[in-house]
């Protein structure tokens, strides 16, 4: 028969005898393989045992299916994704947060130059290109300081697996963009609320 893996990923296809033993069968430390049929489950774990126990009373009947056993061999990395997820989304919530506080003091900071520029005619959307281009090319910069770091954490965690997929490029670009989108997101809003404050109220003297 083909090789097939009986291992996690993490290992290479090891050599494997598979021996019918026919009439030689015991039962100490034997298993028994068996497929069921959609649906079917529940009365073939109720044949097997009937069976078992007219062979065997005293044979303790245990049975596990396949699709779990092998699903436990991946705990591990299932438990670092659900950690890697949760600081993910609190790691972005923290970034927002602080975009939108700069965001806030960059436009408390500029508002008599916003004033001035909405007196000379310049429109709402300057204004807001004005007040997001120099945080978005802080969020580039980052995205473009943390690519190499993250392939390079990536692919030492791909070493573990004898078997792994590679890290296509696009990934890093697509994530740039995200963050991006986010952080646009983010200040869209205090950038639009300063871009359209009156500004009589922005040049009034304090």
């Amino acid at each position: 028969m083909k090789d097939f893996h009986f291992q996690s990923l993490h290992d290479p296809i090891q050599p494997l005898v598979l021996e019918f033993m026919g009439e030689r069968i015991t039962w100490d430390g034997a298993y028994a393989v068996i497929k069921t049929g959609p649906g079917k489950t529940g009365q073939a774990l109720a044949g097997v045992e009937k069976v078992c126990k007219t062979l065997d009373p005293a044979f303790p009947f245990r049975y596990a299916f396949a699709d779990e056993e092998y699903q436990k061999l991946y705990n591990g990395e299932r438990t670092v994704s659900k950690l890697s997820d949760s600081f993910a989304v609190l790691a972005i919530f923290i970034s927002c947060l602080g975009l939108l506080g700069l965001a806030m003091f960059t436009a408390e900071q500029r508002r008599k130059e916003i004033g001035v520029r909405k007196v000379i005619g310049a429109r709402v959307g300057n204004i807001v290109a004005m007040l997001s281009k120099d945080m978005i090319k802080m969020v580039v910069l980052s995205a473009i300081i943390a690519t190499p770091i993250a392939w390079l954490v990536m692919e030492r965690w791909l070493q573990n697996f004898a078997y792994r997929t590679s890290i296509d490029w696009w990934i890093f670009m697509l994530a740039g963009v995200v963050a991006v989108v986010i952080a646009l997101a983010t200040i869209s809003y205090q950038a639009v609320k300063a871009a359209r404050t009156n500004p009589v109220t922005s040049l009034r003297s304090e």
